[in-house]
C-alpha cells in the first residue's frame, strides 16, 4: 500500500513538504465509525496509490526496462494491442505517487516503467531521457557535470514523464510547471503509431499529455532542459501572514532569488496568522561544488518533529520556533540547488497504520492571497482533519497545458492533513474537499487534480473550462478508449 508523500529537508529548522507518497503498511481501524478496506491482500491483481484508498483490480501488471527505442516501443504497442481488442484499458505509471486512482486502469494493463537512462547535452542546455527515469536517475548524472533539472517537484523519487502528466510544479522561482521545460516527447498512440510532439510539431498532443494524466498515449522518450547547478544562501524573513502575498512577489523581482518558498503557522489558538519566508541566492563561491546529497540526520530529526504535531497543540508552535527562530540561529547557510531538490520521500514516512497524510493544493492569485487566507480560517477550522503543514510556491503563467491550473501567475498552496482511516473521516474530508474548492473558485482559484477524487463533476468542469474539449479530443485520437483512469471514469467521461 503506498502513503502520501512528504518531503523534508530541515535547512534551518524548516520542514518541507513535497507532492505525492511513500510506501506504508495499512490497518483496518477497529472504530464503530466504519472503516476503510485499506490493505491489498498479497493478490497481485490489485494496485493501490498513494492515498491508500484506492485500491483498484487490474488485469495485468508488467514493468518495462528497455531503452528508448524499438525494443520499448514494440512491447508498448503489443500491450496496446492486447488490451484494445479484449475492450481492456492501458495506463502508464513510474513511482505511482498519485492519490486517486489516476495511473491505474481499472481491470486493465497497468505498466510501469523502470529505467534510468540520461542523457545529457550540456552545451545545448538539455537533456535526452527516458520517460520513466526518476528525478534521483537525472540528478545523480547531471550534478557531476555541474547541472541539474531546471524545474522538478519536491522528491526526487518520481518518473520524469509522470511530472509532466501531472503539470507538476517545483520551486524555483519566475518558472511555471515542469512542463514548461520541455522541448519535445516521442509518444505511442492509442492506435500504435509513434510521433513526436513539440510546441511546432504536434502541438494539439503536446498541450493534452502536459498535465493530461497519460490519457493520451505512452510517452518513450523526453527532451527537457536543464540549469547550471549552485551554491545557494537563504534568507529567513517573518511576517503577519497578511502581508505574505505582496512580500511573496516583491521577493521575486530581485533576479538574484532563483528559489523561494513560504510556510504558514497552523497551530489552531493563531491558525495561519504568521508567515516564514524563505528566498534562496547564489553566493559568492560558485566554485567546487559538493556533490548531491539528501538531508540524512536532520530530516529524521524533522520526520520527530512533524510527526508529533499530530493531536498536539503544543507540538504546532514548537515545530513553528525551531522552524523559524532555533533553525536560521543554527543553520550552516549554504547548499546546492541540487541538494536542496534530491530529496526522498521516504524523509517524513508515517509508520502509523491509523491515519493517512492527505494532500490538497489550491492556486490563487496573488492579489487575492488574502482572501485566500481567510477562507482557509473559516473553512479548516471547522473539519475534523488536523493540518500539519502548508507549503507555498510560485507558479508562473502555464499557456501550454489544455488543463491548466495556472492560466496566470499563481501562489501555489499546498497542504497536508492527517486523515483517519475510517469511512467517516472520508466523508468529513469530501465535505471539507468540496467546501474549500467552492470559496477558492470564487476568489478565482482553481485546485489541482492528482488528490483526492472529491470535487463534484460540476466543480472540475468550471475550474478546468477547457475539459470538454479535452474530453472530444480524446475521442477522436482514443476512439476505443484504451487509455483510462479514475480521473477519465469519473470527471471526463460524463463530459
Amino acid at each position: 500500500m503506498l502513503k502520501l508523500t512528504r518531503r523534508a529537508a530541515l535547512l534551518g529548522g524548516g520542514v518541507w513538504l513535497g507532492a505525492w507518497a511513500t510506501r506504508r503498511h495499512a490497518a483496518e481501524l477497529p472504530s464503530t465509525a466504519g472503516t476503510l478496506s485499506l490493505a491489498p491482500s498479497g493478490d497481485t491483481d490489485t494496485l493501490n496509490d498513494a492515498s491508500g484508498l484506492s485500491e483498484t483490480p487490474i488485469f495485468r501488471h508488467i514493468t518495462l526496462r528497455d531503452d528508448p527505442g524499438d525494443s520499448l516501443v514494440a512491447a508498448l504497442r503489443r500491450e496496446i494491442a492486447e488490451a484494445t481488442s479484449e475492450g481492456r484499458p492501458v495506463n502508464i505509471g513510474a513511482a505511482r505517487h498519485s492519490m486517486g486512482g489516476h495511473s491505474i486502469p481499472r481491470d486493465g494493463h497497468a505498466i510501469t516503467f523502470d529505467n534510468g537512462w540520461v542523457e545529457a547535452d550540456t552545451a545545448a542546455g538539455i537533456m535526452q531521457v527516458h520517460a520513466g527515469a526518476r528525478w534521483s536517475h537525472v540528478i545523480a548524472v547531471l550534478d557531476p557535470l555541474g547541472y541539474g533539472p531546471k524545474v522538478m517537484q519536491s522528491n526526487n523519487d518520481f518518473g520524469v514523464a509522470a511530472a509532466f502528466c501531472v503539470n507538476a510544479h517545483g520551486w524555483p522561482v519566475r518558472m511555471g510547471p515542469m512542463g514548461t521545460t520541455v522541448r519535445s516527447f516521442d509518444m505511442v498512440l492509442p492506435d500504435g503509431e509513434l510521433v513526436t510532439c513539440s510546441r511546432t510539431q504536434n502541438v494539439d498532443l503536446f498541450g493534452m499529455t502536459m498535465g493530461g494524466y497519460g490519457l493520451t498515449g505512452a510517452i518513450t522518450r523526453m527532451q527537457v532542459e536543464i540549469a547550471a547547478n549552485q551554491r545557494l544562501k537563504p534568507t529567513f524573513e517573518k511576517m503577519p501572514t497578511a502581508e505574505l502575498g505582496s512580500r511573496f512577489m516583491a521577493a521575486l523581482v530581485d533576479d538574484q532569488v532563483s528559489m523561494a518558498y513560504a510556510h504558514l503557522n497552523v497551530d489552531r489558538d493563531t491558525f495561519f496568522e504568521r508567515a516564514l519566508l524563505v528566498t534562496y541566492r547564489p553566493s559568492g563561491d560558485q566554485d567546487d561544488l559538493p556533490a548531491a546529497r539528501t538531508s540524512g540526520l536532520t530530516a529524521r530529526i524533522a520526520r520527530h518533529v512533524y510527526r508529533a504535531q499530530l493531536g498536539r497543540e503544543r507540538m504546532k508552535r514548537l515545530r513553528w520556533w525551531t522552524e523559524t527562530d532555533l533553525g536560521p540561529r543554527f543553520s550552516s547557510g549554504r547548499v546546492t540547488r541540487n541538494s536542496l531538490l534530491n530529496e526522498p520521500v521516504i524523509t517524513l514516512d508515517d509508520s502509523n497504520p491509523l491515519y493517512t497524510d492527505i494532500l490538497h493544493e489550491y492556486f490563487v492569485s496573488p492579489d487575492r492571497f488574502a482572501d485566500f487566507v481567510t477562507i482557509c480560517r473559516e473553512v479548516i477550522p471547522t473539519s475534523y482533519q488536523s493540518l500539519l503543514n502548508v507549503t507555498l510556491r510560485f507558479v508562473d503563467a502555464d499557456p501550454d497545458s489544455w488543463l491548466s491550473y495556472a492560466r496566470a501567475p499563481r501562489i501555489a498552496a499546498a497542504m497536508s492533513f492527517s486523515q483517519e482511516m475510517t469511512l467517516r473521516a472520508e466523508a468529513d474530508m469530501q465535505r471539507l474537499t468540496r467546501e474549500l474548492i467552492y470559496r477558492v473558485m470564487e476568489i478565482g482559484g482553481t485546485y489541482y487534480l492528482p488528490y483526492r477524487p472529491h470535487a463534484t463533476v460540476g466543480q472540475f468542469s468550471d475550474a478546468y473550462p477547457r475539459a470538454r474539449v479535452f474530453a472530444a479530443a480524446k475521442r477522436e485520437i482514443d476512439p476505443e478508449l484504451s487509455f483510462r483512469n479514475a480521473l477519465w471514469d469519473k470527471y471526463l467521461e460524463p463530459l
